[in-house]
């Protein structure tokens, strides 16, 4: 199980100006032993301006992005210092993964972002994610991480986002000022309802803002590319461990599409492909049998095409057999034809791994 937990910043300080040690503690032991349990958790955290703003011990300043800019300067290593220190307590190892829609937005950067991520997990090591507020302005922010949560679970093909706020979940109404209001337990169907997109205090149509608001859009988001999502109290005792156990809390947005099928939707969705690679009887055995393609078994490459393109993959003759997204360029693949996967960093002097399409990049035709 793959999961992304969102934590705001209000759930990270509890509603106080100061971030909340042990909130955070008792989050780490929740992960801890979820890892433990063989779990792998994505942690996307906001806190840094706040942090920032602690640690300048809370000066009165204009609310412009370039002072926002200076906070989170301040305030991101202080907060991956203090999650360090608690997830160490638990020997978790943190890392620091700073992204901005234009990271995502690339074919390039989406690539390097997903394989930086995955390679964190293959270690055991906690991504710990924030945009990078220091550079983000207004053309290349995602705005809310909320929101980036939601593009990181779809990035890595997370099973379950989990967002936690400082309400029990999605309420028919808001709870604060109306006492009729209802716990929405769970949704489902092929589309959010407008009775929920008002309750949540938006449109649905990108118009809402903050709040449970962007939280239904994050969980529209990452519903459509086949992530279950819950929205959550985070303070509510053990909630990540309850919520793995399978314990209805929160509200829970089932996914429209299962991930699998949304993923070959997109790959299949290439149907002008750049580029078109040929290859041998065994390479297509070994692709009807489940298997990666290979450099070896490599004998053409057509087109100009970049790394994350999708390309075409065909016999000799020319049928078609599948289709996938590629780890390398043209240029590169021109290279390392015919090659086995062991050459092709004494070839490139780099190496973006063995494949030229991994397996799960691939659907055949």
């Amino acid at each position: 199980m793959r999961t992304v937990v969102k934590l705001g910043t209000s759930t990270l300080t509890r509603g106080t100006p100061c971030l909340s040690p042990p909130l955070v503690i008792d989050l780490a032991r929740q992960i801890a032993r979820l890892e433990g349990e063989g779990e792998q958790i994505l942690l996307v955290s906001s806190g840094a301006i706040a942090a920032g703003r602690e640690r300048l011990g809370f000066p009165d300043l204009p609310r412009d992005i370039p002072v926002k800019q200076m906070l989170a300067a301040v305030g991101q290593p202080r907060l991956m210092a203090f999650y360090e220190q608690v997830f160490g307590l638990y020997g978790v190892t943190v890392a620091q993964v700073l992204l901005t829609r234009r990271d995502l937005s690339s074919r390039r950067g989406y690539l390097n972002a997903r394989n930086a991520l995955l390679a964190l997990l293959g270690r055991g090591a906690l991504p710990i994610i924030n945009e990078n507020d220091t550079v983000a302005t207004e053309e290349i922010r995602v705005g809310d991480n909320d929101n980036l949560s939601a593009l990181v679970a779809n990035l890595v093909d997370a099973d379950r986002l989990v967002l936690l706020t400082d309400q029990a979940g999605l309420y028919t109404a808001d709870p604060r000022t109306d006492p009729g209001a209802r716990l929405v337990e769970e949704v489902s169907g092929p589309e959010i309802g407008p009775e929920l997109w008002k309750a949540a205090g938006g449109s649905g149509c990108g118009l809402g803002t903050g709040g449970m608001a962007t939280k239904l859009r994050a969980a529209d988001l990452a519903r459509r590319s086949g992530t279950g999502c819950i929205i959550a109290a985070g303070a509510e005792p053990d909630v990540l461990l309850r919520l793995a156990r399978g314990e209805k809390l929160g509200t829970r947005i089932l996914p429209s599409a299962s991930a699998v099928e949304s993923r070959k939707r997109y790959i299949l969705s290439g149907s002008h492909s750049p580029g078109k690679l040929t290859v041998d009887g065994g390479a297509a055995r070994a692709l009807a049998r489940g298997g990666s393609l290979l450099p070896v078994g490599l004998t053409a490459v057509e087109g100009s095409f970049e790394r994350g393109d999708t390309v075409r993959v065909t016999l000799s003759e020319g049928r078609e057999i599948a289709r996938g997204i590629v780890s390398y360029d043209s240029r590169d693949l021109a290279r390392i034809l015919r090659s086995p996967s062991d050459a092709i960093e004494s070839i490139l002097g780099y190496r973006f791994g063995d494949e030229v399409i991994h397996h799960n990049d691939m659907v055949l035709i």
